[in-house]
């Protein structure tokens, strides 16, 4: 523990991160091009606490170094990663002394050839911090801000001196993790202390939409840390359920309590890691789930409109590849649907070649095209389809947006209609979550309204809230692909078990998991 300067001076902290999550069963890869890299101005743009009306920034001077942000996909090729990390710390070296770093992840990041990318970034930042230390010759401190759905292994969390997480799924406290992190950071340097941290894992790995916040029992569970967060001698409390669709030892759920009081932080972790493992069995999908065709035949059946179905095994901002036609295929099976008596709108199939033939077609002109399963082959392949062109939009005439740390840039689309089905073809990864995303900019674009349609098939788990909001009733399909709900039919070998769902009952016959926390103690300077 250090003291307080009695004047104290403007403290100087860095911001940067990578962040991604990475489905390793997903044979798409991700490369540094999927990122999108901000630096300068526009890494402090991203944020409201960093503009210079905050009252954080009457006290701090942020130093931008690089953050780079990706919509989710497969595993990153290990010379982009390289790259991206490289360049952080080449960045953090050349900033002269810091204070600290906001230390802006997600935490379900896979790179090709490591097993726990995240552990070896950590590694890398905490050395280049450590070379330049603080203006007063100390150690730099370390704030993490991160995704529920990332993975917290002993090895990322030694280095760093607080670690928080998103509170709601879907996140829509996204911005507020990030803020908290960071005044967690400034409370900590200015009052000259360093918390202490009780980490611990709980042998639970569940897919977030059996996680979400709005259902019992992670609304409670995730609404009691902030109840842990008010007892004196602790500074912050976070849960992790992990990422499901890694095939890695760290995937499992994963709780870490920071404060002064070591014995309450380890304390209290203990309890939260056992109230979960209580509660594993309690967990439900977030919405009525069925096979494809069970939720295309209810949709059809229903007088509810619009109807959604999640096609939730090729979402692609879970790791999805994006581009498998398996829904295609079933709602064109369907008699009602294929005659045009049920209209329904499929966006969100990655095909370039696809979307270039209707470009070159024009609007208007009947087509003949081989759609999806070019990146992901193993779901059915391609889908012949042939149809008319209804609407073309290009890239250039969308806005690039980056919510919630996920990176959507505009992409060349085309829609494609045949019999009741409009199927939007996108030349790039691309997730549909609000309105916007289908109909365009106000003076142009695809110019499609979902609300006019009797069925929403989008490539998405629990529906984001622009489109829950929307939907007149919804399922939950539990489809094929590289984020297949069903874990038990993904193949996992590389976890460590015993792990709950993979081993029900291993633990039947005693009193389950120790769940004891570890120590971490503190990051001294």
């Amino acid at each position: 523990m250090t003291t307080p300067a009695a004047n104290p001076r403007r403290l100087r902290i860095g911001i940067g991160g990578i962040g991604i999550e990475s489905s390793t069963f997903c044979p798409h890869r991700s490369t540094a091009d999927d990122f999108r890299q901000t630096r300068g101005r526009e890494l402090l743009d991203r944020y409201t606490w960093t503009r210079p009306e905050s009252d954080l920034s009457r006290e701090v001077e942020w130093v931008p170094l690089l953050h780079a942000t990706s919509l989710p996909g497969g595993p990153v090729e290990a010379e982009s990663y390289l790259i991206l990390k490289d360049e952080l710390v080449t960045r953090i070296r050349e900033a002269g002394p810091l204070d600290g770093l906001v230390y802006d992840i997600h935490g379900a990041m896979s790179v090709i050839g490591l097993t726990d990318a995240e552990a070896d970034l950590t590694e890398a930042v905490r050395a280049a911090l450590d070379a330049v230390g603080t203006p007063d010759g100390g150690r730099p401190m370390m704030s993490a801000a991160m995704d529920l759905h990332g993975n917290v292994s002993r090895r990322f969390a030694e280095p760093v001196d607080l670690l928080t997480a998103h509170r709601l799924a879907p996140h829509e406290d996204a911005w507020e993790t990030r803020e908290r992190a960071a005044r967690n950071l400034v409370r900590c340097l200015r009052e000259g202390t360093r918390p202490h941290r009780a980490w611990v894992q709980v042998p639970v790995l569940l897919p977030g939409e059996k996680t979400s916040t709005r259902l019992e029992p992670a609304k409670s569970l995730y609404a009691s840390l902030a109840e842990i967060e008010k007892l004196p001698g602790i500074l912050d409390a976070a849960m992790w359920v992990g990422y499901a669709w890694a095939d890695e030892p760290r995937c499992k759920a994963a709780i870490v309590v920071t404060g002064d009081d070591a014995e309450l932080a380890a304390a209290e972790a203990e309890k939260l890691a056992r109230r979960y493992w209580d509660a594993r069995r309690d967990f439900v999908f977030v919405g009525p789930t069925g096979d494809a065709e069970e939720c295309i035949e209810k949709a059809v059946a229903s007088d509810k409109r619009p109807f959604l179905i999640s096609d939730s095994g090729d979402n692609p901002t879970a790791g999805g590849a994006g581009d498998l036609a398996y829904m295609l295929g079933k709602l064109l099976e369907n008699d009602a649907i294929r005659s045009g008596e049920v209209t329904a709108v499929h966006p969100g199939i990655t095909d370039p070649v696809a979307v270039a033939r209707c470009f070159e077609a024009g609007v208007g002109a009947e087509v003949t095209l081989s759609v999806g399963g070019k990146v992901d082959a193993n779901h059915g392949g391609p889908r012949e389809l042939t149809g008319t062109v209804v609407a073309l939009q290009r890239a250039a005439d969308q806005k690039d947006r980056a919510e919630g740390g996920a990176y959507d840039r505009g992409v060349d689309m085309a829609a494609v209609r045949t019999g009741g089905v409009t199927v939007i073809l996108v030349e790039r990864r691309k997730p549909f979550h609000t309105l916007a995303d289908f109909t365009g900019p106000a003076d142009g674009g695809l110019g499609i309204d979902p609300r006019t349609f009797d069925l929403v098939v989008v490539k998405i788990g629990y529906l984001e809230p622009e489109l829950y909001h929307m939907a007149a009733d919804w399922l939950l399909a539990l489809t094929p692909g590289g984020v297949d709900q069903d874990l038990l039919r993904l193949g996992h070998h590389r976890v460590e078990r015993p792990l709950y769902p993979f081993d029900d009952d291993a633990y039947e016959a005693g009193d389950g998991p120790a769940l004891t926390a570890t120590r971490l103690g503190t990051l001294d300077g």
